[in-house]
């Protein structure tokens, strides 16, 4: 993966930043409820710079990029998650690839989004149609990746998310994922929310914790600052006795690199890796989808993966 850079950022402000991205779990009464808060800014800033997105796509996919980010925080060793939408609407669907290491990476199927006329809001509703969310997770320990799916109901990343875990997994879950820009359309904040209650919690408790939830402020315009995650928590769930867990990192990173690229490229039936050879066009430009990386390979390069597979066949 190649990271575009940020424009007119410092080695400071890189720094800073990096070290901001993070996701904080913590538990409220006891236990009874779990939580995870995620910081993004820079993570959705690197997202939109490398796949090169308008305000309307950075909203879409930056709201993928962080539920998968605070779903991250249930997965232990090499374990993968990958969260994706199919839908009827301009959107067409999208990808979020996510692992235990925090480290997000996907995709828009479409870019630009079109559009009809001006945004009147950041209801992106219209833009996802009817369509199906689905969760897929990869387990080292499991046989088989296991899948959810719903039906979208809502049109919402947060909203839907929140009724896949109340069918799959039956527990009332709340996810509140935010994005905040300023005037001239620069991501200043990115952050979200994920609360879930473990069986045994009372309905009071349950109320009064959704009254706070419903009144907090937009974590993008929480995140605009410089505020600290778990005074954020302390002030906010302080009648629930709020404890922090632990505190991980969270990033925009792919591990696609020209190794892995010139490896599929081996897998094409070796006539074609023969005509790719010999009639081009070079150089060959393959793009990740997850990031937007382009690995360019040239006729040497081609020509050596199919002189490597004509001595592998002798």
């Amino acid at each position: 993966m190649i990271k575009k850079s940020l424009p007119n950022e410092t080695l400071k402000d890189q720094l800073r930043d990096r070290a901001n991205d993070r996701l904080h779990n913590f538990m409220l009464v006891g236990g009874k409820v779990r939580g995870v808060i995620l910081r993004g800014t820079r993570m959705v800033r690197e997202m939109r710079e490398n796949h090169e997105l308008g305000i309307l796509e950075t909203l879409a996919l930056g709201h993928a990029y962080l539920a998968a980010g605070l779903m991250s925080a249930n997965l232990k060793g090499f374990d993968r998650l990958s969260l994706q939408i199919e839908c009827s609407g301009p959107i067409e669907g999208l990808v979020a690839e996510t692992n235990a290491f925090g480290e997000v990476r996907g995709y828009l199927k479409q870019v630009p989004i079109p559009i009809e006329k001006p945004l009147a809001d950041f209801n992106l509703a219209p833009f996802f149609g009817a369509g199906f969310l689905s969760v897929t997770k990869y387990m080292v320990d499991a046989k088989h990746p296991f899948t959810g799916k719903v039906m979208m109901e809502n049109g919402s990343v947060a909203k839907d998310l929140t009724l896949y875990y109340l069918k799959s997994e039956q527990l009332p879950t709340a996810f509140n994922l935010s994005i905040h820009f300023d005037t001239d359309g620069k991501i200043t904040g990115a952050g979200g929310l994920f609360l879930q209650a473990m069986p045994g919690v009372d309905d009071e408790t349950l109320t009064a914790i959704e009254t706070i939830v419903t009144k907090l402020p937009s974590l993008g315009i929480v995140f605009s600052e410089p505020r600290e995650v778990p005074a954020f928590i302390a002030e906010n769930f302080s009648a629930f006795s709020p404890k922090i867990l632990d505190n991980r990192r969270v990033e925009f990173y792919c591990h696609c690199n020209k190794t892995t690229i010139r490896e599929m490229i081996a897998l094409f039936p070796i006539d074609d890796l023969q005509e790719m050879a010999t009639q081009g066009p070079f150089p060959l430009d393959i793009r990740c989808h997850h990031c937007n990386t382009v690995h360019q390979f040239d006729a040497d390069d081609i020509q050596g993966v199919y002189q490597a597979l004509v001595n592998e066949n002798k």
